[in-house]
C-alpha cells in the first residue's frame, strides 16, 4: 500500500515538497517555545497527506497549479490535522497513528489550545489573501464537521441510527473535508461554478467509501493485530458503523435482542461473537458492496474531463481509498 502512496506522489512531488515546507512554516512561531515544540511533532509525525494530495491532483488535472493551490492544500491540512487533535481529547485517546497523541504528552487544555490555534491559522491564510471562496469553503466544512460529531454523540446515547442517519454523519465527518479539498483544488486554479461543484461531489462520493473502509477494519482481526488496534473498538465506543446498522435490520428478533444489548452493555469477552453475526447476516458484504458503487460513482464523474496521467493517478488515488490496508 505504501508503494501505491509513493507511486501517487510521484506526479505532484514537487508539489508535495514545497507544500510541507509552507506548512511547516505556517504551524510554527518563533514567539511561543511551546507551540513550536508542538508543532514540529506534529509536523514530523504526519500521516498520509491525502487531502493536500487531492488538491494538487485536481487542481493539475484541470488547470495550472497557483499559489493559491499551495494555499488551499495548508487550509486543508491545518483543518484536519487541529479536528484529530481535538477528536483525541474527545475520545481520551492516548495514540495517534502509533505515536503519542498531542493530549497524552501535554493534556487536555493544551489540545485543545492547539487545536484552535490551527483552525485560526487556516482562516487568518484565507483572509489575509482574501480567498473569499476557500474561506466559504473552510468555515462550512468546519460547521459540518462538527455537526457530524454531535451527531454522533447524540446517536450513540439512544442506539436508534438509521443508514441514513449513518450517511449523514459520515459525511460531515470525514466526507466533507475531501469534498472541500477536491472542491478547494478545483477553485485555487479559477474554474467555473459548474466544474468546482462537480469537484466537490466527487469528493464527497470518494470520502464517503473512504470511511466506510475505516469502519470495516472495525471487524479485521489480521489488519487490526497488524496495526496494534483492537477489533471491536468502534463498538465498544458506541459508533454504530454501517456493517452493524445493516445487521440489526436482518437479525431475526432474539439475535437483535442480543446484538443491542451488548452494544449497550459492552463484554470484550463477548466481542468475537457480535462480528459473528456481522459476518451470518452480511453486514461487511453489504458494506463493501456501498463503497464499491460509491467509488463507482466518483470515478464516473472523471468521465467528463481528458485522459491525462494526472487524471490516471486520481483515479488510482480513489482506488486506494478502498483497497488500502492502513
Amino acid at each position: 500500500m505504501k508503494k501505491i502512496l509513493e507511486k501517487i506522489r510521484i506526479s505532484i512531488k514537487k508539489e508535495m515538497k514545497i507544500f510541507e515546507q509552507d506548512f511547516i512554516n505556517i504551524i510554527t512561531t518563533k514567539k511561543i517555545a511551546l507551540i513550536e515544540k508542538i508543532s514540529n511533532y506534529i509536523f514530523h509525525k504526519k500521516g498520509k497527506q491525502i487531502r493536500p494530495m487531492f488538491v494538487f491532483l485536481i487542481a493539475k488535472m484541470l488547470g495550472n497549479i497557483q499559489k493559491k493551490t499551495y494555499h488551499t492544500a495548508s487550509l486543508i491540512e491545518l483543518i484536519h490535522t487541529a479536528t484529530l487533535v481535538h477528536d483525541d481529547v474527545i475520545d481520551n485517546s492516548y495514540l495517534r497513528r502509533g505515536f503519542l497523541s498531542i493530549n497524552a504528552i501535554w493534556k487536555n487544555k493544551i489540545a485543545v489550545l492547539i487545536g484552535d490555534y490551527l483552525i485560526s491559522k487556516s482562516l487568518l491564510l484565507a483572509t489575509n489573501h482574501n480567498y473569499h471562496d476557500i474561506l466559504k469553503i473552510i468555515c462550512r466544512t468546519i460547521k459540518e464537521m462538527s455537526e457530524g460529531e454531535l451527531l454522533q454523540i447524540e446517536t450513540s446515547k439512544n442506539l436508534e441510527i438509521t443508514e441514513k442517519i449513518y450517511n449523514q454523519i459520515i459525511y460531515h465527518k470525514t466526507a466533507s473535508l475531501i469534498a472541500a479539498s477536491c472542491e478547494g483544488g478545483a477553485r485555487s486554479v479559477n474554474v467555473n461554478e459548474k466544474t468546482a461543484l462537480k469537484m466537490r461531489k466527487f469528493g464527497g462520493l470518494a470520502g464517503i467509501a473512504f470511511q466506510i473502509k475505516d469502519d470495516l477494519f472495525d471487524y479485521e482481526e489480521n489488519h487490526n493485530n497488524l496495526i496494534g488496534k483492537p477489533i471491536g473498538i468502534d463498538i465498544q465506543e458506541k459508533k454504530i458503523t454501517l456493517p452493524l446498522i445493516y445487521t440489526i435490520q436482518k437479525a431475526s428478533k432474539n439475535d437483535q435482542k442480543w446484538i443491542l444489548n451488548f452494544i449497550k452493555n459492552y463484554d470484550e469477552k463477548k466481542k468475537h461473537q457480535i462480528i459473528f453475526y456481522v459476518k451470518k447476516y452480511g453486514g461487511i458484504e453489504y458494506a463493501t458492496k456501498k463503497m464499491i458503487k460509491l467509488r463507482n460513482n466518483a470515478l464516473k464523474i472523471l468521465n467528463y474531463y481528458p485522459e491525462s496521467k494526472i487524471k490516471d493517478t486520481l483515479k488510482i488515488m480513489v482506488n486506494f481509498l478502498i483497497e488500502r490496508n492502513i
